[in-house]
């Protein structure tokens, strides 16, 4: 089930890329991929993360984990500009040519 992601930093995506690397455990125990993870080229303060979730409660256990929450407000997330948009099934990925 891959979900974009959309969310604002106040501290620019360094921080928030290593509070990602440092939790990887959490994304294995909700059964999260993260495919992409970046900000805009002229804000580094605006991000977008792709997120491919085994199961539709991963993404719920995501979204109710206040411990892995509170690691992302200390890593600079804006939590409550957070949008979770659910993304077709019929996506394309990885296609080259």
């Amino acid at each position: 089930m891959l979900v974009k992601l959309t969310q604002d930093l106040k501290n620019g995506f360094l921080p928030w890329k290593e509070m990602l690397h440092a939790n990887g455990h959490k994304l294995k125990e909700h059964g999260m991929t993260c495919i992409f993870a970046g900000t805009e080229k002229e804000n580094d303060n605006k991000l977008t993360v792709i997120i491919d979730f085994a199961t539709p409660e991963g993404m719920m256990a995501f979204k109710n984990d206040e411990e892995l929450t509170q690691r992302r407000i200390d890593a600079g997330a804006l939590v409550e500009t957070t949008v979770m948009t659910p993304m077709t099934g019929d996506a394309v990925t990885n296609f080259s040519g």
